[in-house]
């Protein structure tokens, strides 16, 4: 009973330092924002802060985890199971990709960090890499679901390649992202609404 009791201590006291790191680095930013005031935050010394990671790179996969949980609850009114599998389909993938990203301009602080970590993960032995293929594989698999639900509803072409499209719309806001925060001017999302403009987006 005490092994549980500890158990379940250990997961809330895990999801409190990424709760609380959500916080910190959508405040600070990814490259200004230390495990020591991570740590501080929840009242750990760092070393206790990392017993629940293994190192700093799996912290910060963790925290786009939860950055992707909390925003699945919060702007695809997910319940129960907050993966991007989970997401109810929309008839309007590109609607939902631009609500996300005027969301990410809101919290600098983590689009700096996905942007940072994604490409440090490119390499196959980085803590993180695994994280990235399988939310890329997820993102995929989701905005293709949602093209067709566009495609079946009429709203789209049936000669539009879903799967293409889907990679495209990732793509696509990765890289408005990495230019949005060299220039802050940009509107990614007024980018993303041209795109179903081009493609013959039916409201």
């Amino acid at each position: 009973m005490a092994r549980r009791g500890s158990y379940a201590k250990g997961v809330a006291k895990r999801d409190e330092i990424l709760t609380e790191a959500l916080r910190v680095i959508a405040r600070n930013g990814y490259s200004r924002t230390s495990v020591r005031e991570l740590a501080d935050a929840v009242g750990l010394s760092q070393a206790g802060l990392l017993h629940y990671f293994s190192s700093k790179e799996e912290l910060f996969a963790a925290v786009l985890q939860k950055r992707d949980e909390v925003d699945t609850r919060d702007y695809a009114h997910g319940e129960g199971d907050l993966s991007i599998a989970s997401t109810p389909i929309s008839e309007n993938p590109f609607e939902s990709l631009a609500t996300v990203m005027r969301h990410n301009t809101e919290v600098p602080g983590l689009a700096q960090l996905y942007t940072r970590l994604a490409a440090e993960a490119t390499d196959a032995a980085h803590p993180a890499h695994d994280f990235f293929v399988q939310r890329g594989h997820d993102f995929r698999k989701y905005f293709a679901s949602s093209v067709r639900a566009a495609q079946a509803a009429g709203k789209l072409s049936p000669a539009i390649d879903a799967d293409k499209v889907s990679t495209i719309m990732i793509a696509l806001a990765d890289g408005l992202q990495t230019q949005w925060m060299i220039d802050p001017e940009l509107d990614m999302a007024e980018h993303i609404d041209y795109l179903a403009e081009l493609l013959g987006l039916v409201p």
